[in-house]
């Protein structure tokens, strides 16, 4: 590992294409910057492009305020036939005609499916039985009992339509999958239908940030362009730390700030450097919750102080 590459710590929005996992794509991008510790937040089916987060380096130990976020996608969904993983990549298994459709009769359809709801996850998913993925089980035709999760779907709409093929932008929490949702419609449609092309268009926080393909990855290695560590944990308060309160935090240490709202604070140095996340009580007293082993120079941010 060089130099240059044990120092990379940030986020790099992907723009995952079609036809590699997620493990894959992110597989690359280290190659390609030489093999830093990394990780992914929130998968995303072969089939499927667009906004992969990749946390670089320190970076990492943020990815799990990434998965909470809410998610943009546009997809396709072509009516009348139904496959085993409810997308493209399957093997046909039903077939139904497809009714006279209205653009009234789609709408109606879409306002039933919007708000929060219960989805029970595909066979054909990621999620573990016993330590097993449940595609893995599919595959060999074993089909078990999933739970239903709670989603929602915050936006559903049409973009447009033809007498067997819709395409519709969602925006939905986490833990969503489309291919159910494109399934349902279709269901509520008098028929069957299955994904065709699907594309996440954001993550929060990153709604209508650039992303980098793998092309634009390779020309810029072995330094990238990423966005600053903390830029994952933005909807957070951020603490501006004096550096006796900071030198404190950074061994382990409750330090005492001002009263104010209770939860998950940005913790940062006199220097405006990202140091971790602390838990702020509504007493004042903030615990260390995740620190990076190195204040982070973040970009300019406004914080307040303690």
């Amino acid at each position: 590992m060089s130099s240059v590459t044990a120092g990379l710590c940030g986020i790099l929005l992907l723009d995952k294409p079609a036809g590699l996992s997620s493990n894959a794509a992110l597989q690359r991008v280290r190659w390609l910057l030489g093999r830093p510790k990394a990780g992914h937040t929130g998968s995303l089916d072969p089939l499927a492009t667009g906004m992969l987060p990749i946390c670089i380096g320190e970076a990492t130990k943020l990815a799990g305020e990434l998965l909470a976020g809410r998610k943009g996608y546009t997809f396709e969904l072509l009516l009348g036939a139904r496959t085993d993983t409810a997308d493209a990549e399957g093997q046909v298994i039903e077939q139904r005609t497809v009714p006279p459709l209205t653009e009234v009769q789609i709408q109606a359809a879409l306002a039933t499916m919007r708000g929060p709801q219960l989805q029970v996850p595909p066979m054909y998913s990621a999620l573990k039985r016993a330590g097993e993925p449940l595609y893995r089980l599919a595959r060999r035709g074993v089909v078990v009992e999933r739970a239903a999760r709670p989603i929602e779907l915050y936006v559903l709409e049409l973009l447009a339509w033809s007498p067997t093929t819709l395409s519709l932008r969602v925006e939905c929490s986490k833990g969503t999958y489309v291919r159910v949702l494109a399934e349902q419609l279709a269901g509520l449609l008098g028929t069957c239908g299955h994904l065709t092309a699907l594309r996440r268009d954001f993550v929060e926080p990153f709604r209508g940030q650039p992303m980098q393909t793998l092309a634009e990855v390779e020309a810029s290695a072995p330094a990238p362009r990423l966005l600053g560590a903390d830029s994952g944990a933005g909807h957070l308060p951020a603490l501006r730390l004096d550096e006796a309160r900071a030198r404190a935090m950074r061994y382990g240490q409750v330090v005492q700030v001002a009263p104010d709202t209770e939860g998950t604070v940005r913790l940062y140095d006199p220097q405006g450097r990202f140091l971790g996340l602390g838990e702020r009580s509504a007493e004042g007293a903030v615990r260390v919750r995740r620190l990076f082993a190195e204040p982070q120079a973040p970009p300019v941010v406004t914080i307040c102080s303690a």
